[in-house]
Protein backbone atom coordinates (compact mmCIF):
# COMPACT_ATOMS: atom_id res chain seq x y z
CA UNK A 1 0.00 0.00 0.00
CA UNK A 2 1.15 3.52 -0.71
CA UNK A 3 -0.50 6.14 1.52
CA UNK A 4 -1.64 3.91 4.35
CA UNK A 5 -2.59 4.50 7.96
CA UNK A 6 -4.42 2.92 10.85
CA UNK A 7 -6.37 5.00 13.36
CA UNK A 8 -7.09 2.92 16.45
CA UNK A 9 -8.87 4.05 19.58
CA UNK A 10 -11.88 3.64 21.79
CA UNK A 11 -15.44 4.44 20.86
CA UNK A 12 -15.98 8.21 20.43
CA UNK A 13 -12.22 8.82 20.77
CA UNK A 14 -12.11 11.05 17.68
CA UNK A 15 -10.46 8.53 15.37
CA UNK A 16 -12.93 8.98 12.50
CA UNK A 17 -12.48 12.73 12.10
CA UNK A 18 -8.69 12.44 12.41
CA UNK A 19 -8.65 9.67 9.79
CA UNK A 20 -10.79 11.86 7.51
CA UNK A 21 -8.31 14.75 7.84
CA UNK A 22 -5.41 12.39 7.14
CA UNK A 23 -6.85 10.90 3.95
CA UNK A 24 -7.93 14.30 2.63
CA UNK A 25 -4.31 15.48 2.93
CA UNK A 26 -2.82 12.50 1.08
CA UNK A 27 -5.49 12.19 -1.64
CA UNK A 28 -4.99 13.65 -5.08
CA UNK A 29 -8.73 13.48 -5.78
CA UNK A 30 -11.92 13.12 -3.76
CA UNK A 31 -11.44 10.01 -1.58
CA UNK A 32 -13.92 7.21 -1.11
CA UNK A 33 -15.51 6.88 2.32
CA UNK A 34 -16.20 3.17 2.61
CA UNK A 35 -18.93 2.99 5.25
CA UNK A 36 -19.26 -0.54 6.63
CA UNK A 37 -21.99 -0.04 9.22
CA UNK A 38 -25.27 -1.83 8.69
CA UNK A 39 -27.93 0.02 10.59
CA UNK A 40 -30.33 -2.19 12.44
CA UNK A 41 -31.98 0.38 14.68
CA UNK A 42 -32.78 4.09 14.93
CA UNK A 43 -29.76 4.85 17.11
CA UNK A 44 -27.35 3.50 14.45
CA UNK A 45 -29.26 5.34 11.74
CA UNK A 46 -28.82 8.61 13.69
CA UNK A 47 -25.10 7.94 14.10
CA UNK A 48 -24.75 7.29 10.36
CA UNK A 49 -26.61 10.49 9.49
CA UNK A 50 -24.33 12.51 11.81
CA UNK A 51 -21.24 11.02 10.13
CA UNK A 52 -22.69 11.93 6.71
CA UNK A 53 -23.31 15.53 7.82
CA UNK A 54 -19.79 15.84 9.20
CA UNK A 55 -18.25 14.58 5.94
CA UNK A 56 -20.16 17.16 3.93
CA UNK A 57 -19.27 16.83 0.25
CA UNK A 58 -15.58 16.03 0.75
CA UNK A 59 -15.94 12.28 0.05
CA UNK A 60 -17.59 9.85 -2.30
CA UNK A 61 -19.59 7.67 0.07
CA UNK A 62 -19.88 3.96 -0.67
CA UNK A 63 -21.90 1.88 1.76
CA UNK A 64 -20.78 -1.75 1.81
CA UNK A 65 -21.00 -3.91 4.94
CA UNK A 66 -19.29 -7.08 3.61
CA UNK A 67 -17.39 -6.95 0.31
CA UNK A 68 -14.84 -4.25 1.09
CA UNK A 69 -12.05 -5.93 -0.90
CA UNK A 70 -13.71 -5.38 -4.28
CA UNK A 71 -14.56 -1.76 -3.46
CA UNK A 72 -10.93 -1.04 -2.59
CA UNK A 73 -9.53 -3.12 -5.48
CA UNK A 74 -11.68 -1.32 -8.05
CA UNK A 75 -11.25 2.20 -6.68
CA UNK A 76 -9.24 4.85 -8.47
CA UNK A 77 -9.26 7.10 -5.39
CA UNK A 78 -7.87 6.71 -1.90
CA UNK A 79 -10.22 4.78 0.39
CA UNK A 80 -11.09 5.39 4.04
CA UNK A 81 -12.45 2.17 5.59
CA UNK A 82 -14.78 3.24 8.39
CA UNK A 83 -14.92 1.08 10.40
CA UNK A 84 -13.04 -2.22 10.33
CA UNK A 85 -14.56 -3.29 13.66
CA UNK A 86 -18.06 -2.89 12.26
CA UNK A 87 -17.00 -4.86 9.18
CA UNK A 88 -15.74 -7.69 11.44
CA UNK A 89 -19.06 -7.54 13.31
CA UNK A 90 -20.96 -7.79 10.01
CA UNK A 91 -18.84 -10.69 8.83
CA UNK A 92 -19.48 -12.64 12.04
CA UNK A 93 -23.19 -11.77 11.93
CA UNK A 94 -23.38 -13.14 8.37
CA UNK A 95 -21.62 -16.36 9.47
CA UNK A 96 -18.18 -15.76 7.97
CA UNK A 97 -15.32 -17.45 9.81
CA UNK A 98 -12.17 -16.01 11.33
CA UNK A 99 -10.26 -17.52 8.42
CA UNK A 100 -12.56 -15.73 5.93
CA UNK A 101 -12.01 -12.42 7.73
CA UNK A 102 -8.24 -12.78 7.91
CA UNK A 103 -8.02 -13.87 4.26
CA UNK A 104 -10.03 -10.84 3.17
CA UNK A 105 -7.80 -8.46 5.16
CA UNK A 106 -4.66 -10.13 3.81
CA UNK A 107 -5.93 -9.62 0.24
CA UNK A 108 -6.66 -5.95 0.94
CA UNK A 109 -3.23 -5.38 2.47
CA UNK A 110 -1.56 -6.76 -0.67
CA UNK A 111 -3.23 -4.18 -2.92
CA UNK A 112 -1.21 -1.25 -4.23
CA UNK A 113 -3.78 1.32 -3.11
CA UNK A 114 -4.03 4.32 -0.79
CA UNK A 115 -6.07 3.05 2.17
CA UNK A 116 -6.72 4.46 5.63
CA UNK A 117 -8.33 2.22 8.22
CA UNK A 118 -10.34 3.04 11.35
CA UNK A 119 -10.70 0.34 14.00
CA UNK A 120 -11.89 0.24 17.60
CA UNK A 121 -9.40 -0.74 20.27
CA UNK A 122 -11.31 -3.38 22.19
CA UNK A 123 -8.24 -4.94 23.77
CA UNK A 124 -8.35 -2.99 27.02
CA UNK A 125 -11.31 -4.73 28.55
CA UNK A 126 -12.03 -7.78 30.63
CA UNK A 127 -12.41 -11.16 28.96
CA UNK A 128 -16.11 -11.64 28.34
CA UNK A 129 -18.06 -14.68 29.41
CA UNK A 130 -19.89 -14.47 26.08
CA UNK A 131 -18.25 -16.69 23.43
CA UNK A 132 -19.20 -14.44 20.49
CA UNK A 133 -17.81 -11.34 22.25
CA UNK A 134 -14.53 -13.18 22.91
CA UNK A 135 -14.38 -14.28 19.27
CA UNK A 136 -15.00 -10.72 18.07
CA UNK A 137 -12.39 -9.29 20.45
CA UNK A 138 -9.78 -11.83 19.36
CA UNK A 139 -10.41 -11.31 15.65
CA UNK A 140 -10.46 -7.53 16.04
CA UNK A 141 -7.07 -7.72 17.78
CA UNK A 142 -5.55 -9.99 15.13
CA UNK A 143 -6.86 -7.81 12.31
CA UNK A 144 -5.61 -4.61 13.95
CA UNK A 145 -2.14 -6.16 14.27
CA UNK A 146 -2.13 -7.19 10.59
CA UNK A 147 -3.21 -3.72 9.47
CA UNK A 148 -0.75 -1.94 11.80
CA UNK A 149 2.10 -4.08 10.51
CA UNK A 150 1.30 -3.21 6.88
CA UNK A 151 0.53 0.51 7.23
CA UNK A 152 3.07 3.31 6.94
CA UNK A 153 1.51 5.23 9.83
CA UNK A 154 -0.34 4.08 12.94
CA UNK A 155 -2.08 6.46 15.34
CA UNK A 156 -3.52 5.70 18.75
CA UNK A 157 -6.39 8.09 19.46
CA UNK A 158 -7.40 9.19 22.95
CA UNK A 159 -9.77 12.09 23.70
CA UNK A 160 -9.42 13.45 20.16
CA UNK A 161 -5.62 13.47 20.32
CA UNK A 162 -3.59 11.35 17.93
CA UNK A 163 -0.38 9.83 19.19
CA UNK A 164 1.74 8.45 16.36
CA UNK A 165 3.00 5.00 17.34
CA UNK A 166 4.47 4.05 13.96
Amino acid sequence: MRCSALFIGGIKSGKSSLAEEYILKCSKQKPIYLATTEFFDKEMQKKIELHKQNRKNRFITVEEPIDIFNIIKNSSSAVLVECVSMWINNMLYHKFTQEDIENEIDKILQLDKDVVFVINDVSKTVVSQNKLVREFTNINGIVSQKIAHSCNDVYNITAGIAQKIK
